[in-house]
């Protein structure tokens, strides 16, 4: 194979290996962000318990202070009807008496679905507070994972840019030139393999039996007539020979 087809596939490596890791070193502000996203939102699941529940302790303390003026209300009505002297001021307290019952009655009867609606709710906040206990430990993880796989990803970028540099160094000028322009025309890929039936990997197209011919020798720098691509052969590796085994 010739020196500059042997140096372009490897610039091609290179060039894959440097264009994942930027692609992965771009993405890495957003999948730290979506790590605190749902770390936010399991807190704002928590915040949202913890105000039904205050929500409902607010309730329960204004009923409460109900209960308490309608038990004070009900006991100046007892000690009032002790002072009655008329059947119609006995049966005028007795009414107010009963309708102070049972407003302190209805009170009562809330206070207590509160507490069991707190009972409840506070079982909802201890869920929700070991769910965003148990996220934090994964997003830590998670984040610190993304951290040490930044500098991984940094540090291959960087090796893969040095040894991109001297592959580069080494390439003749016109070819480097010609590489560079169909790279940059297709996506970043300026090189291509032929099939063992003469066809184009990537853009799949036949390639002309001349051409075919040209490539196989991997002695020239030839470009496929559709994609434009620098194509290159690799030869199919040879038989397995499997040993004879004599039987008497």
């Amino acid at each position: 194979m010739s020196p500059d087809l042997e140096r372009l596939i490897s610039l091609q490596h290179l060039d894959s290996t440097i264009n994942d890791a930027r692609q992965q070193l771009a993405a890495h502000p957003q999948l730290m962000a979506e790590a605190d996203a749902r770390l936010h939102g399991a807190q704002q699941v928590v915040e949202a318990a913890k105000q039904r529940l205050k929500g409902n302790q607010d309730a329960r303390r204004a009923l409460e202070k109900d209960a308490a003026v309608f038990q004070g209300r009900l006991s100046k009505f007892k000690d009032q009807l002790a002072a009655v002297k008329t059947n119609r001021e006995f049966t005028a307290i007795q009414h107010e008496i009963a309708t102070a019952q049972a407003d302190l009655g209805g009170v009562e009867e809330k206070v207590l679905e509160c507490m069991m609606e707190a009972d409840a709710i506070a079982a909802d906040v201890a869920q929700t507070e070991a769910a965003l206990a148990a996220l934090q430990t994964l997003v830590n993880a998670e984040k610190k994972e993304l951290v040490a796989d930044l500098a991984v990803i940094e540090a291959r970028l960087t090796k893969a840019s040095e040894a991109r540099g001297a592959v580069v160094k080494d390439l003749t000028p016109r070819v480097l030139a010609l590489f560079d322009q169909v790279a940059k025309m297709r996506k970043g890929v300026g090189l291509s393999s032929a099939t063992h039936d003469g066809l184009c990997s990537l853009c799949h197209v036949r390639l002309r039996p001349q051409v075919f011919q040209k490539i196989r020798a991997n002695d020239s720098i030839v470009q496929c007539d559709s994609c434009q691509r620098i194509v290159y052969y690799v030869p199919p590796p040879p038989p397995v020979e499997h040993p004879v085994v004599h039987t008497s």
